[in-house]
């Protein structure tokens, strides 16, 4: 089976496409997240635009993929991480080898919208496979001429004579938020499809066969646990590796996750190997071979054909791995692994009440996100409530001197603050929350979010440092000391002000301004030797 690009369009996944179709399927891997402009602001946004880059802001390429039984795997390199979106095309034709004419299209981006790109593909490829290159060259003109993508901002982007609205969440936004529901209230008689969202799986449909144990993959995907999902087709596999890395947001899975893993990714010796224990990766996987060579894996969790909303297949049970010896092992969670936390009987009640009144999977979905949310909520508040009384005091910052360090995170001194401030002042699920916690310290996430939230606050204190300097009175301060040390301070205020711009620093626009001001009254007030010094170096 052979991938050939016979066409791609575009200036130049997670997941691999080495083996987008080996099963005869569509394949795809993707993730989360947000950007968008609004249509007052298409037009200043596209000032000073060259051709294809309203095109890069979205898309870094689109390929159309032919397999071929001869020819082999023809994917020799792809060095770097996108997002592949892949609408597969399988036709009987007895005159080829296999028996059919195979071919997909596929998005390739360095964003993860998933549903988003899934739809744009929906509308397009059909159309292509009839219309061949000049309907694609279209398409890709189209996505050409869309505003570049800003956080926050309702969007219409046409593509092919449809219209669609948009809005791509904030890193702020949460589960059900007004603005996802003003979007889909609001009436257009203009606007042909409505996304309320650009990046979300179908939580529910995903978590469907498993849900009684959803509270225990949340844990297992928290604690960075090696995990490996066994579906039948590339499309459950990612759809459902994608719903286990986003169970656990707000907090950003930090560990690799592979939505379409292959035999033929260059990682599959690595991942197979039994003389080492597995790496903290959560992979999906549908070639039958894997049953066999992941045997070793710790957590496995096998599904069967994903139902439409409305339906519920029969629960999996968890089994131990011993069990998971043939390639027909029936649908399951394997693993001997013990959750921390009693299973919250509540919000199973709820979805199988759901089910029982056939609400729709959407709302199901609505709801389970909901309950991850507060479940991850209630973990990382303590954490954050400790790590924010890791910062110096504000009085403690002088002008005079280098800022603050923060002090050092020790984990026996935040076991001591759950006591009084632990995740039960905000959930009542019972267990060892103590333990848990114990295991997250060593986790990826962990180690992912801490230096995270020590990059935010360390600018932080040298935004407020730079404040500082801006509050004081330098013309009063270079009197009282020599030229030398007057023009080492213009240096190192100038070092302060490159920094805020590389660093992107939290300061007010008006410090930043009113340090320039402090940089010019100072050279002003030098010799004009020294002035022009300073002018023919760059230094103002």
């Amino acid at each position: 089976m052979a991938l050939r690009g016979p066409a791609v369009f575009g200036p130049g996944s997670r997941g691999s496409l080495d083996e987008a179709g080996a099963e005869g399927r569509e394949a795809a891997a993707l993730e989360a997240a947000g950007v968008a402009l609004e249509d007052d602001d298409e037009e200043d946004g596209r000032r000073g635009l060259l051709r294809w880059d309203g095109f890069s802001a979205w898309l870094h390429c689109v390929c159309v993929v032919g397999f071929d039984l001869e020819l082999g795997q023809a994917v020799e390199k792809d060095p770097a991480y996108f997002y592949g979106y892949v609408y597969f095309r399988q036709v009987r034709d007895k005159t080829l080898k296999r028996g059919y004419f195979q071919k997909s299209l596929v998005l390739i981006s360095k964003l993860p919208y998933i549903h988003f790109f899934h739809t744009v593909l929906k509308q397009i490829a059909p159309e292509y496979f009839e219309k061949n290159e000049p309907y694609l060259e279209a398409a890709c003109n189209d996505v050409d001429r869309w505003p570049a993508p800003v956080p926050g901002k309702t969007l219409h982007l046409p593509i092919m004579g449809v219209l669609m609205k948009v809005r791509i969440p904030t890193c702020h936004d949460k589960p059900g938020t007004t603005q996802m529901v003003q979007l889909t209230q609001q009436a257009d008689t203009h606007t042909s499809i409505i996304l309320p969202t650009v990046h979300e799986v179908d939580l529910f449909r995903c978590f469907c066969p498993v849900f009684l144990h959803s509270q225990m993959l949340w844990e297992l995907v928290l604690l960075g646990e090696p995990l490996v999902v066994m579906a039948p087709s590339p499309s459950e596999s990612s759809e459902t590796v994608l719903a286990l890395v986003n169970c656990i947001s707000p907090l950003k899975y930090f560990s690799d996750f592979r939505p379409y893993f292959t035999i033929h990714d260059s990682e599959f010796k690595e991942y197979t190997t039994r003389t080492q224990a597995p790496p903290s990766v959560i992979l999906g996987v549908t070639n039958p071979f894997f049953a066999k060579t992941l045997q070793h894996w710790p957590h496995i969790i096998r599904i069967g054909d994903l139902k439409p909303a409305g339906e519920i297949p029969k629960q999996v049970k968890v089994k131990k791995l011993k069990n998971l010896k043939t390639l027909d092992s029936k649908p399951g969670v394997y693993t001997s692994y013990k959750p921390y936390l009693n299973r919250d009987e509540e919000i199973i009640k709820q979805l199988q009440k759901g089910v029982q009144q056939k609400r729709p999977s959407e709302a199901q979905s609505v709801i389970l996100r909901r309950y991850f949310l507060e479940l991850t909520q209630s973990f990382i508040i303590p954490l954050e409530r400790y790590v924010a009384s890791l910062m110096p005091l504000q009085k403690s910052i002088s002008p005079w001197k280098s800022p603050p360090q923060l002090r050092q995170f020790l984990p026996e001194e935040f076991m001591k603050t759950l006591e009084k401030t632990g995740p039960q002042l905000t959930s009542g699920i019972k267990g060892d929350w103590i333990g848990l916690y114990r295991h997250f310290l060593k986790s990826p996430n962990f180690d992912g979010w801490f230096k995270t939230r020590r990059k935010e606050m360390t600018q932080k204190l040298e935004a407020l440092h730079l404040e500082a300097l801006c509050e004081e009175d330098l013309l009063l301060w270079i009197q009282k000391h020599t030229e030398v040390e007057t023009v080492d301070l213009v240096l190192k205020l100038k070092n302060k002000l490159l920094q805020a711009d590389r660093e992107n620093l939290p300061v007010k626009p008006d410090t930043v301004a009113k340090l320039r001001t402090h940089i010019d009254a100072i050279i002003l007030a030098l010799p004009e030797d020294l002035q022009g010094i300073l002018l023919k170096t760059g230094m103002t």
